[in-house]
């Protein structure tokens, strides 16, 4: 075992096993009863503590920008001579690929179009609605998700490049935990349990990219839309991943996300010049305003009167917004792990406006470009992209391209991109993951790699046949809950380590100047 896995933590590794192994055998068993009693966990944190979700993420963002801007801003991720261990385009690109990708495509047309239906405050259909659903779609993928992601980030690399810790979410606890908690039953049992979020967390991921491809291959080839389809592209795609993982970083995902990154521009391209260019440009600028206006706002509403409820029929904030802010957290671990791990050399400051800024800004011109066209169809052309959109959510973009020259072009080159996010991003959480259980190794073994992206595909698979994908969402967002806590006492660590580096640091310079050193 150890010569195929290498240095893997028994403990850590077995007990994440056996509880997926265990959810996915029950799921499979009763899958009806296993989604009544997630959705009533769901339901439940949402209806009661929906308040502390929007909290966690306005602290996430604000703590972000107060360390870039901070006298901390110039400390580097690393050592003081160290430089990045990659550039910027290929560092931009696999942070993009691993944080968003696949969500970004399912989403990119049929979330503004929803919001356009069925607005919270504006009438559907109107020109209020277009830019109301687009400031949404920018709130749900701009700033607060990335900033999730950027303080775990931070942390995880602050004290594994610079303090020489292991990689692992346990590390950051050291001042509070110290040497011998972080390395007993209390860290063991933290890290164990990210690994469990993380794995629930690509469970989704690949969920929505099967669905995407699956949907896509019938649009355009006329194959069957049906589980049996599903459950092969996982399998292909599974193959895929685990290849390019035993690749490592500098290949496999580097590549990778290097070329989707070119596609997914190139389809942009396309669609900004052969669809309603105006529009597009008057949208986003109108909705980035809207956005940058309304973000204070919309980052504590909570709908306590019940007047969007009351206007859409159902609890918009809850289905939404919280939706949004819990499920970004399920990725947090395994993303977090990943962009601390390409990050390594670069200052603070640099990693936040990396890592925050020019993703939000990508995406604003994503979902411009892609729902600002869809929404001009419904407005101006012969629409039909709503009613598929609330008949399949994954076919809202395919039927926007039948707007557009090239359809059968465009809808392969989107399951192209399709497939290369759900590899890196599977990718990307296999890594982590057998980062986690060989002690924080910066280079797991292969076999380590293989071992968790079968279970990753086998959990994908399971999910599809058992139709579960709507339980462990649910699961999930509960695990979230305890998870974001976690959040906060890292925040809490980084912070008293920063400031502890900084007075020691300061103390060596006054003490230089006093010998006359310097």
């Amino acid at each position: 075992m150890k010569k195929y896995f290498g240095n893997y933590d028994k403990t850590i590794s077995e007990v994440s096993a056996v509880f997926c192994l265990i959810f996915v055998a029950v799921t499979m068993v009763k899958p009806i009863g296993v989604q009544k009693v997630f959705n009533s966990i769901f339901r439940f944190f949402i209806s009661n503590f929906g308040w502390y979700y929007l909290l966690c993420g306005i602290i996430f963002l604000i703590v972000c920008f107060t360390l870039a801007f901070s006298k901390y801003g110039e400390m580097r991720l690393g050592k003081d001579d160290e430089k990045p261990e990659f550039s910027l385009f290929s560092w931009f690109s696999m942070l993009f690929s691993a944080g968003m990708g696949i969500g970004l495509v399912f989403w990119g047309v049929a979330e503004p179009i929803y919001h356009f239906a069925g607005p919270p405050f504006a009438e559907p259909g109107t020109a209020a609605a277009a830019v109301e659903a687009m400031r949404y779609s920018f709130f749900h993928w701009g700033l607060h998700p990335w900033a999730s992601y950027g303080v775990v980030a931070l942390c995880l690399a602050y004290f594994q490049f610079r303090k020489d810790m292991p990689g692992l979410i346990s590390s950051t606890l050291l001042p509070v935990l110290g040497e011998k908690g972080m390395k007993g039953p209390t860290g063991k049992a933290v890290d164990t349990f990210t690994i469990i979020v993380s794995l629930f967390g690509i469970a989704t991921s690949l969920g929505l990219g099967a669905m995407t491809i699956t949907t896509g291959l019938n649009f355009v080839y006329d194959i069957p839309n049906t589980v049996t389809t599903s459950i092969v592209v996982i399998a292909v795609i599974t193959v895929m991943f685990i290849i390019s993982a035993v690749t490592g970083v500098e290949k496999g995902i580097k590549w990778l996300s290097n070329i989707n990154m070119s596609l997914a521009l190139m389809l942009m391209a396309f669609l900004f010049l052969s669809g309603p260019t105006r529009f597009i440009i008057n949208i986003m600028i109108e909705s980035i305003g809207s956005y940058a206006q309304n973000i204070l706002w919309m980052s504590f509403f909570l709908d306590t009167q019940g007047v969007v409820a009351e206007h859409t029929g159902y609890d918009w904030v809850g289905t939404w917004t919280i939706f949004y802010w819990a499920w970004w957290i399920t990725w947090v671990p395994f993303v977090g792990s990943f962009l601390a791990r390409i990050s390594r050399g670069r200052t603070i400051r640099e990693f936040v406006l990396g890592v925050l800024v020019a993703p939000t800004l990508l995406s604003c011109i994503w979902f411009a470009i892609l729902g600002g066209s869809a929404m001009h169809i419904e407005m101006f052309g012969t629409g039909g992209i709503t009613e598929a959109a609330h008949t399949e959510l994954t076919s809202a973009i395919f039927t926007m391209f039948t707007h557009f020259p090239m359809t059968g072009l465009l809808s392969v080159l989107t399951m192209i991109i399709v497939a290369i996010f759900f590899v890196t991003s599977a990718d990307s959480s296999t890594y982590v993951i057998s980062m986690m259980t060989s002690s924080g190794n910066l280079n797991p073994s292969s076999g380590l790699r293989v071992f968790w992206g079968i279970i990753s595909g086998g959990i994908g698979v399971a999910l599809v046949l058992a139709g579960g994908l709507s339980a462990v969402q649910a699961v999930s967002f509960a695990l979230t809950f305890p998870f974001a806590f976690l959040m906060l006492i890292m925040i809490y660590c980084l912070y008293q380590s920063l400031r502890e580096e900084k007075a020691i640091n300061d103390e060596t310079i006054v003490s230089a100047q006093d010998t006359g050193q310097i």
